[in-house]
């Protein structure tokens, strides 16, 4: 075959090529790019942590809100957790979808301790601004992106990169608190305070603690003769705490709690305790944000002093417990799953025990069915404490004492479903909190 002749050749195939891709035109462009949209879609989930919904929209009105997680474009996690310094450390997760599936991205970032609310919304909504940049690049919204940067001076970048904290990183708290009720036949007060000291670094937490409560109230009534009695309640506790935990990598940890209580409603005079303990985590303890799964064993010693002698004529003893406990929580884009299993038992007598149960369920089905859950149940044979003799009428109304009961159990469930228009972009609070 001639030179020509191959020449011919080769330029019939490229025709027919060009022939091909004219005919299927989606072969000229990648096919990862999705195709352009007017507006993104946007499901921000705060279900972990708290955020302004009214302030997102407000300050980035260039995308539509969507009330359901499926049908938005990109959908936002939220979580956060405190920090050893008192502030809280934050996550915000977005998980690209529809058009945008395997676009996802993390971006962490942290608020100082005592900041505002106003400080809070605004450190979450620029963030928010900058996570959602790659998914306006890639939907060519690119004439709508405005980029700036803020330079530190010499002296803010040598201030940010010192480690000396003139602290030590130890934060100190103090409060206190108070509540009034009254109306012609009843009225309560109740007084509360509290110290705290904490340090917190990778490796250690160390805490200590102290609370005082007090609660009185008074019920005025009519006897049987008609005449006017007053029953006066008070309750009151006090308690201190400390504990150590040292870190043991990335999934191991132990560490040891000791502490001090009072409490009149228990008939503890005094309580006396220290308990070791160690744990593991299932996965790394860097990923609590999103998945947390440990293992906790511990023993329990201590010496109770009771006000009144108890039901198994002791006035005090000294005891020796153990624990094992499993927790689980879960932050995904379906909702937060929060379980925690404990047994514990008495050395000198298996029989005085105890296994308790809590869970807090907040799960989205589909896009507009929801299920929220908390269930807390306990089967209890552990009430060494309670009083001798029986309660009478008033204590077992007004909730002077403890009372015997071998399980305790409470719930709260809630199933919802929405349908309807997916937009929420609006603001509007005239009337106040009226409509939705």
């Amino acid at each position: 075959m001639t030179k020509l002749a191959q020449d011919l050749v080769d330029m019939r195939k490229f025709l027919v090529l060009l022939v091909v891709l004219g005919m299927f035109p989606g072969f000229l462009c990648s096919h990862d790019l999705p195709k352009r949209i007017e507006r993104l879609s946007i499901f921000v989930d705060c279900s972990n942590t708290w955020c302004d919904m009214n302030y997102i929209r407000t300050e980035l009105p260039v995308i539509d809100y969507s009330r359901d997680r499926i049908a938005s474009d990109i959908h936002v996690l939220l979580t956060s957790q405190n920090t050893g310094g008192g502030g809280r450390g934050y996550q915000l997760i977005m998980y690209g979808q529809k058009g945008f599936v395997g676009l996802i991205d993390t971006i962490s970032f942290a608020l100082e301790p005592n900041s505002t609310d106003f400080e809070r919304r605004e450190l979450i909504v620029n963030n928010l601004k900058i996570g959602i940049v790659p998914y306006l690049i890639r939907n060519g919204q690119t004439d709508i992106i405005n980029v700036s940067y803020k330079l530190k001076s010499t002296s803010e970048k040598a201030k940010s990169d010192e480690t000396n904290d003139p602290w030590n990183y130890w934060v100190y708290q103090i409060g206190g608190n108070g509540r009034v009720n009254l109306d012609q036949n009843y009225k309560s007060y109740r007084l509360g305070g509290n110290v705290r000291a904490y340090r917190t670094t990778n490796k250690k937490k160390l805490y200590f603690r102290f609370d005082s409560n007090t609660n009185h109230s008074e019920y005025k009534y009519e006897n049987d003769d008609g005449e006017t009695e007053t029953t006066i309640v008070e309750n009151s506790s006090n308690s201190f705490e400390h504990f150590l935990i040292w870190s043991l990598g990335e999934k191991w940890a132990y560490g040891y709690e000791i502490g001090y209580n009072t409490s009149t409603f228990n008939n503890l005079e005094k309580r006396l305790y220290i308990t070791p303990s160690i744990e593991y985590n299932l996965f790394p303890y860097k990923d609590v944000n999103n998945k947390l799964l440990t293992l906790r064993y511990g023993l329990a010693s201590g010496k109770n002093f009771y006000n009144e002698t108890t039901i198994y004529g002791k006035d005090n003893e000294m005891l020796v417990a153990e624990y094992l406990s499993l927790s689980s929580i879960f932050n995904q884009k379906w909702g937060n799953v929060g379980v925690q299993m404990k047994y514990q038992h008495y050395f000198h007598d298996f029989g005085f025990n105890r296994l308790s149960f809590e869970s807090n369920i907040e799960v989205r089905i589909t896009g507009g069915l929801s299920l929220d859950l908390y269930l807390y149940g306990a089967r209890s044979h552990d009430q060494i404490y309670l009083p001798l003799g029986d309660a009478d009428a008033q204590e077992v109304l007004t909730r002077q004492r403890a009372l015997a009961s071998n399980f305790d159990f409470s719930m709260f469930f809630g199933l919802n479903y929405r349908f309807g228009s997916n937009i929420n972009n609006f603001i509007n609070p005239r009337f106040g909190s009226r409509g939705f």
